[in-house]
């Protein structure tokens, strides 16, 4: 075992095979990815702030340096991506993947909100602030729509409470009485409620002998059927996807699609001047929405925002965009994520 204050270690010891990054800070994780797949070793991130904001060019790297990158079993993302997988291998028409978040959104929450539960808990203030904010949620639903191509319906997701017995019946079209337009097909969504801390993909049956025989095996009364996994298992599960990544080059979870993108709202009124903080802090929360859209309104990803200066004051719940920071970009995040906005344009 070695302990160290030199990140590059991991990337220039030649016994290292795999690197997992856990760090949950993008301006890290981007530089642990970036030097082990350059140096021939696989990634496996388990920092999901960092995949949302560079993961499409991190596994394009890995790709060109005949290494895998890939997210992590345990995280929710992970999760889905077996019952997805599972669903779509079995034939059946995926309709909702997501997850269950075990407490409702408190947007004013910051690490002096949390302290105590945060020691009570054994957390850091941060971590607890970003889950209860729900910038957590935000970032993996949205790594969860880049792996798979199928977007959010509505921006910030809909987030409702609903019951596991529910959410078949709830998480379908408006016309069969639930919630949801699907008007652009199959989508990534929320919920609070008994379904966290597992994960769920709602499939419809298209067959009337798949229909007959999933009644009979009482997964519920079609069309619309529930696949669910009562648990992620966090870190526990890291070490399926260190193996499969050393053993036998399979990629668990991949952002192969820049689908969603997740911004930053202001969590105060925020004063011009202000250095921003990162995730987890007193600024700002996360919020997804398509990455068309954050384009078109050239809205800041989240991962850019700490150390950027505020050059024009923001009413709570604005939104940030480039406009409104003064952004380094010889910064290696920033430069990457100019870098992979370069590669989507030109359709690499």
């Amino acid at each position: 075992y070695v302990a160290t204050e030199n990140d590059t270690f991991i990337s220039h010891a030649n016994l290292v095979e795999v690197a997992i990054d856990v760090t949950g800070v993008p301006e890290v994780g981007v530089r642990i990815a970036i030097d082990a797949l350059n140096n021939k070793k696989h990634v496996v991130m388990m920092d999901v702030e960092t995949d949302v904001v560079i993961g499409s060019y991190l596994k394009k790297l890995g790709d060109k340096n005949g290494v895998i990158y890939t997210g992590s079993a345990g995280d929710e993302p992970g999760a889905v991506m077996e019952l997805y997988s599972f669903a779509r291998a079995m034939g059946l028409d995926v309709k909702v993947i997501g997850k269950g978040k075990n407490n409702k959104i408190d947007y004013d929450c910051n690490p002096d909100t949390v302290y105590e539960e945060a020691v009570r808990r054994k957390m850091n203030p941060r971590m607890l602030t970003e889950f209860t904010d729900g910038t957590k949620t935000q970032l993996e639903m949205t790594a969860l729509s880049n792996a798979t191509g199928i977007p959010i319906e509505v921006d910030g997701m809909h987030g409702r409470e609903i019951p596991l017995a529910e959410l078949a019946t709830k998480l379908v079209p408006r016309a069969d009485g639930g919630i949801l337009e699907f008007d652009k097909g199959p989508c990534v969504e929320y919920v609070t409620g008994d379904v966290a801390p597992g994960v769920f993909c709602i499939v419809k049956s298209t067959s009337d002998v798949v229909t007959a025989e999933l009644d009979y095996l009482r997964l519920g009364h079609g069309p619309y059927y529930l696949l669910h996994r009562p648990w992620h298992i966090a870190s526990i599960e890291a070490h399926l996807s260190i193996y499969e990544a050393v053993t036998t080059g399979r990629p668990d979870f991949q952002s192969t699609h820049v689908t969603t993108e997740v911004v930053g709202r202001a969590k105060t009124d925020l004063a011009a001047g202000l250095t921003f903080e990162g995730m987890g802090g007193h600024h700002f929360y996360g919020y997804a929405m398509p990455a068309d859209k954050a384009r078109e309104l050239n809205l800041v990803p989240i991962g850019l925002l700490q150390h950027s200066k505020l050059k024009v004051g923001k009413k709570v719940d604005e939104m940030i965009s480039y406009d409104d920071i003064e952004l380094d970009r010889a910064r290696p995040l920033v430069a990457m994520r100019f870098l992979q906005d370069a590669m989507v344009a030109r359709g690499v």
